[in-house]
């Protein structure tokens, strides 16, 4: 029986997949067409899993050589003699465990050397024309794990000479193409071994086309591999509405993916709202080492954690800049997405995780204090008191904080205050995720489930009463699209003469409003 699986390489005869036949066309046209290219994308986003896909479905037309840099030290890539002695050696061992022709073998053996012997670069392009020369079809090399070089100029240099011999293929034969796939695009390599001072952005691997392959998984895609396991295993769910809402958290990042189905099926979780709502949780709280990266880059760049907390909880849109080396590396790792020209983080589950690891940085402020004091009076019979729960949030912040002297302060973190409280309360048992159309500076929608029932909460800042008519007539839309009859509003009030506390339910659109001011 196939599983789903979350770790190294998915094959379709073991794993339950995604459909990427329409992937693999556009790579198959692209190595037809002589280019050379670079696969990088984030930790666990089906980098090795295409390559071995590739590899497999292109057999017949090309002479594929799918190698891998992982487990390599330092020492293979110390000067660029060394580095062409390892690649040789490393097609050699692939020619014999894939069984390339005998005489492609027989010439491997004969110039791979035992160690890591020097290799002059000139004998090498002799040997990779030769090489190329007798094979009966297009020569191809798929290189994984090339990060493992990243951090030796003999690697870069290697590149240069791969360069130096795609241009001069129209006189010397060479390979039909090479791939390189790896966390790091070729332009970063470069930028991890040279001085801060030099250029940033000379690639050695200028020839290289762009990939802009989406390689993210789509929602029919998801459907499609539920179908299959719900089939194998002869249940009854609709497998479209678990597929969207799995693609509404992941947006179709292929490791959370899988994870979430994963779950579901170890944990025999339901296939419904909730059992996914319970894998993110699982997920959310669990270590990985796609969070462990997360959290290594915050650390490396405090510039860019700055910015997403303001984009997160305070609404800010920046202007996406590829030049900017924090950002560029975020979108490389795919944290951050480029959206209509502003950045945004990749999906649902990252934001959630962001606002975690950004409230927990703020464990002992007060807010956190006050709600983990307070939670038990809000949970009556598995239903969470929102009303009462936003009625005490207004006192705590009335109380601990001088409203009239620092209203800067409220305006910017107010919804961080409020989210702080929020998560000890819900931590465990239910998850809140912010709805991105409409996190803006002035207002932002917080979608709460909790034991399968949801709340929306719209924060605000209070901007007069005809604004205040608009925001409740958008939440009253918000309420439709979600099938609730009451939602909540939580407002940042900065008039003096203002009466905080909950408000008097009002009734609009046949919905029920319920509102406390802060």
């Amino acid at each position: 029986m196939k599983t789903f699986n979350t770790t190294g390489t998915c094959r379709p005869t073991e794993h339950y997949m995604v459909d990427i036949t329409e992937r693999l066309e556009i790579i198959r046209k692209m190595i037809e067409r002589g280019d050379y290219f670079c696969i990088n994308r984030g930790r666990q986003y089906g980098k090795t899993t295409t390559l071995e896909a590739i590899s497999t479905r292109l057999s017949g037309e090309f002479c594929v050589f799918k190698i891998s840099f992982e487990g390599l030290s330092d020492k293979a890539f110390a000067d660029v003699n060394t580095a062409i002695a390892v690649f040789l050696k490393l097609l050699r061992q692939e020619a014999r465990y894939t069984r390339k022709e005998g005489k492609l073998q027989n010439l491997l053996d004969e110039v791979a050397p035992r160690g890591l012997t020097a290799f002059d670069e000139i004998d090498f392009a002799d040997v990779i024309a030769e090489l190329c020369s007798m094979s009966s079809k297009p020569v191809v090399v798929l290189i994984d794990e090339v990060d493992q070089a990243s951090n030796n100029d003999g690697f870069v240099k290697f590149l240069s000479v791969l360069r130096n011999m795609f241009l001069k293929k129209s006189v010397s034969p060479t390979f039909q193409s090479v791939i390189l796939a790896g966390v790091y695009d070729i332009k970063n390599l470069k930028l991890k071994i040279r001085p801060e001072d030099q250029h940033q952005y000379n690639s050695p691997w200028n020839i290289a086309m762009p990939f802009d392959v989406d390689m993210s998984l789509p929602t029919d895609g998801i459907a499609g591999m539920l179908a299959e396991y719900k089939a194998d295993h002869r249940l009854a769910f609709d497998e479209k509405f678990v597929a969207q809402m799995i693609h509404d958290y992941t947006s179709g990042y292929p490791f959370l993916v899988s994870r979430i189905c994963q779950i579901i099926d170890n944990e025999q979780f339901t296939w419904d709202k909730d059992g996914v709502l319970k894998a993110v949780n699982k997920i959310l709280n669990e270590g990985s080492t796609l969070f462990d990266d997360i959290v290594k880059k915050l650390d490396e760049f405090p510039e860019l954690e700055k910015n997403i907390r303001r984009v997160l909880f305070n609404g800010y849109r920046y202007t996406f800049n590829y030049y900017d080396k924090a950002t560029n590396l975020a979108l490389m790792f795919n944290f951050v997405k480029q959206e209509n020209g502003t950045f945004a983080v990749s999906c649902r589950l990252f934001e959630i995780w962001f606002y975690n690891y950004f409230i927990s940085q703020d464990k002992l402020s007060a807010a956190f204090q006050q709600g983990m004091a307070e939670k038990k009076q809000f949970i009556h019979d598995g239903i969470l008191d929102m009303s009462l729960l936003l009625e005490r949030f207004a006192i705590h912040m009335n109380q601990t904080y001088a409203m009239d002297k620092e209203n800067e302060f409220i305006e910017n973190d107010g919804r961080k205050i409020f989210l702080t409280y929020l998560r000890p309360i819900i931590n465990g048992i239910g998850s809140y995720h912010i709805e991105e159309q409409t996190r803006d500076m002035d207002r932002m929608d917080v979608v709460v489930d909790y034991l399968g029932k949801q709340y929306v909460i719209e924060l605000k800042i209070w901007r007069g009463n005809a604004y205040n008519e608009r925001g409740e007539e958008q939440l009253c839309r918000y309420l439709e699209y979600f099938d609730l009859q009451i939602g909540y509003l939580l407002s940042f009030c900065f008039n003096q003469k203002k009466k905080s506390g909950l408000l008097p339910p009002v009734t609009l659109n046949g919905r029920t409003l319920i509102e406390a001011i802060v």
